[in-house]
């Protein structure tokens, strides 16, 4: 068998289902997990092939006790760190040649890929022939696009959960759709703005990675970042409301990373500011008031 996952979430598992539908996989997980193919890591890591869906928040400690050196790695993880702010392609260059790594980006809610549903995803990689690699390994039911702007499809996958934060407050305001088409298409622009900064292409923002992503997680409440937005409209505590949730939402970690690297380069990201301010206690309706002056 040439193919692991290593991360039982929900998209870990998700992705397991996939491939299991035409490929031998295995899955293991940090937690022991009572499911046809679970594995040992050990017994994991002696596959070929490793699609990794870890928390990107758990990364570093992750990575540091194990030998990837040697293995293909699909990156399944979307966020940025909130304590030195790197990227997760940055993270993963620490311990493994970046001609080994890809990366899943796309409007992809585990729950509907579990269920078979249409799916399309982009395989980003600056090894092109690594990206169609893992291609081949996906169902029928999920499309998948071959691209290589790694930091691109990082960062719209990261951002967009924080506009998503964002979405979820006006929709427990009761603010509108116009208002929500006003700060969804404001968000694409601010996440396209920060990207370029660091080398992102335009066009990223405009696809599946991007805007895709950006539409589904900032419309439905089946995003955890989106369901944060509502609870912060409601004026629930941010630990209530993680508590609530009982899973990571990685846009309350990214929001954080974002403020500190825009204030460092110089980026206007007025959407990210503001809801960084509302987790750290700052009265939403004055928020507002300063997002619309």
């Amino acid at each position: 068998m040439a193919l692991a996952v290593i991360g039982a979430g929900k998209w870990g598992e998700a992705l397991f289902r996939a491939f299991k539908t035409q490929e031998e996989c295995v899955i293991t997980s940090r937690t022991k997990r009572d499911m046809k193919g679970f594995v040992s890591l050990e017994e994991a890591l002696k596959r070929e092939y490793l699609v990794i869906a870890v928390a990107s928040q758990s990364l570093k400690s992750f990575l540091k006790n194990i030998d990837l050196k040697d293995k293909k790695i699909l990156v399944a993880s979307k966020g940025i760190d909130k304590d030195n702010f790197k990227f997760i392609n940055e993270i993963y260059e620490e311990y493994v040649l970046k001609e080994n790594l890809a990366y899943i980006g796309g409007p992809s809610f585990a729950k509907e890929v579990i269920e078979y549903k249409p799916t399309a995803l982009v395989i980003a990689s600056y090894n092109l022939s690594l990206a169609k690699e893992f291609s081949e390994f996906f169902p029928e039911f999920i499309k998948t696009y071959i691209d290589n702007d790694v930091i691109g499809v990082e960062i719209a996958g990261a951002y967009k959960n924080v506009i998503a934060i964002a979405s979820g407050i006006c929709a427990g305001l009761n603010l509108g759709e116009n208002a929500k088409a006003s700060l969804l298409a404001r968000g694409l622009i601010e996440m396209d703005r920060f990207g370029e900064v660091f080398g992102a292409k335009k066009e990223t923002f405009l696809g599946l990675a991007g805007a895709g992503d950006l539409f589904l997680t900032a419309n439905s409440t089946l995003s955890r970042n989106y369901r944060v937005g509502l609870f912060l409209a409601r004026g629930e505590s941010l630990d209530y409301i993680l508590n609530e949730l009982g899973e990571v939402a990685e846009g309350v970690f990214t929001t954080s990373a974002i403020y500190h690297l825009s204030k460092k380069f110089g980026i206007y990201t007025p959407i990210a500011n503001e809801v960084y301010h509302i987790l750290n206690g700052k009265d939403i309706k004055e928020s507002l008031k300063d997002l619309l002056s």
